[in-house]
Parts: C-alpha cells; sequence; structure tokens
C-alpha cells in the first residue's frame, strides 16, 4: 500500500505546479517519493520470483523523473502530477516489452504494461511472431486471467486503419496485425492505492500480464525478419 500522505502530496502538487512551491515542499516530495519507491521495491522483489527478467532491477533503475521535459510542449508546468515506474529488462529506457504503474489521484492511476510505439524493426519482428504463432497468441489474450485482468489488448489509436504490408485482410489475426503498440491496462481505484491489498494486486496483474510480455520479448530477440 501507499501512504495517504503520498497522494496527498500530489494532489497539491497539480494544484500548485510550480517551482517555489515545489522547492517549499521538497521534504513531502522526497518522503512521497521514498514511499512509491519502497513500493516498487517489493514489486520487484516478489515478482521477480516469477519473472527472472526483473532479478537485477532496483526501484531506482525503474523510476520516472518528477520533472517534465518542456522544452517542445505548450505546457509549461514544471512537474509531472503523477509518479510512474517502467519494470522492464535493461530499465526504464529498454527496448522490451515489461511492466508499468503510474500513480495520480483523481481516478488516473493504472497498471498493466507492454510495449508502447516500438521501432519499426521491432513491430515487424512482433507481427511475424503472431502471423507464425497465431494460436499460441490467441490462447494467451483470450486467457481467463488475462481478459480478467485487463479485458483485451488496447487498440483504437494504437491500430493502423489498414492492413500492413504483407499481410491479406482475411488474416483471422487481423486485428492484431494493425497493432502499433501492445499493451494492457488496468485502472487502480484512490482507496485501492492506500489498502493493504495493493501489492497482493499489482502482483496478480502482472502474473496475468507475463505471458503476453515473453510472447512480445521472444519475438524481439528473434534475428531481424
Amino acid at each position: 500500500m501507499l501512504q495517504p500522505s503520498t497522494l496527498q502530496f500530489l494532489k497539491q502538487l497539480a494544484k500548485n505546479n510550480n517551482k517555489p512551491w515545489f522547492d517549499a515542499h521538497r521534504d513531502a516530495y522526497d518522503a512521497a517519493k521514498g514511499d512509491f519507491s519502497d513500493f516498487i521495491q517489493k514489486v520487484l522483489d516478489a515478482h521477480a520470483k516469477k519473472d527472472e527478467d526483473l532479478r537485477t532491477l532496483k526501484a531506482k533503475d525503474c523510476l520516472f523523473r518528477i520533472n517534465r521535459d518542456v522544452r517542445f510542449s505548450k505546457n509549461k508546468a514544471p512537474y509531472k502530477t503523477n509518479m510512474g515506474a517502467s519494470l522492464d529488462r535493461g530499465g526504464k529506457k529498454s527496448i522490451y516489452a515489461g511492466y508499468y504503474i503510474h500513480i495520480q489521484p483523481g481516478g488516473e492511476s493504472f497498471m498493466g504494461g507492454g510495449l508502447w510505439m516500438p521501432e519499426a524493426k521491432e513491430v515487424k519482428k512482433i507481427r511475424q511472431e503472431i502471423d507464425y504463432c497465431w494460436d499460441e497468441f490467441q490462447k494467451i489474450v483470450k486467457a481467463k486471467a488475462f481478459v480478467t485482468q485487463y479485458g483485451e489488448i488496447l487498440k483504437g489509436e494504437y491500430s493502423l486503419s489498414t492492413m500492413p504490408k504483407g499481410y491479406e485482410k482475411d488474416n483471422p489475426a487481423a486485428e492484431y496485425l494493425k497493432l502499433k503498440s501492445y499493451l494492457a491496462i488496468r485502472s487502480i481505484s484512490d482507496a485501492e492505492l492506500t489498502d493493504k491489498a495493493l501489492l497482493k494486486n499489482v502482483l496478480k496483474a502482472f502474473e496475468a500480464l507475463q505471458p503476453l510480455l515473453n510472447f512480445l520479448n521472444r519475438a524481439i530477440e528473434h534475428e531481424d525478419a
């Protein structure tokens, strides 16, 4: 679970997103960051028993900075109003599929993961793997645990409007071959964030996601398609 003070800090930051306020409340930020970091470390320690890709990671390898990059944004607010962590093989900047936790009060928190907007060569490999191993992939995304946690892989804005080159329109895997990202997300309520069951819930969600990550990472590991 997270401390209520962590959520309170993020709520206050959303109302006072400026450097003078942040500097005056740096102790509260440090406490909130430490709380979130401790929770992520507990997730790593527990889930690494099932996913060896996480065994060498520490929380500091996974946490994103609170500072926003405002160089190319019209929104010049200096700080993010959320805390996020990407638990991936090799750390948060890895090319591999991984797990993600996003904490943002006001019903904006979520967990899950996958692979967001990979490079063209990785997309090509994944599409080929889905096409070649359609039965296996279908079992993964239709598994009871996966559907219970996530419903289905996100489509819509993450999909092409037409079939990618080299695949027929009537391919049984068409809706997945059109994907540009491979993401599964489950929301987290504010009440759940400070509940003692949070760690158990995160681990259950990550366990349901792991077969999909294994499939995606296996595809990425193949020699160039």
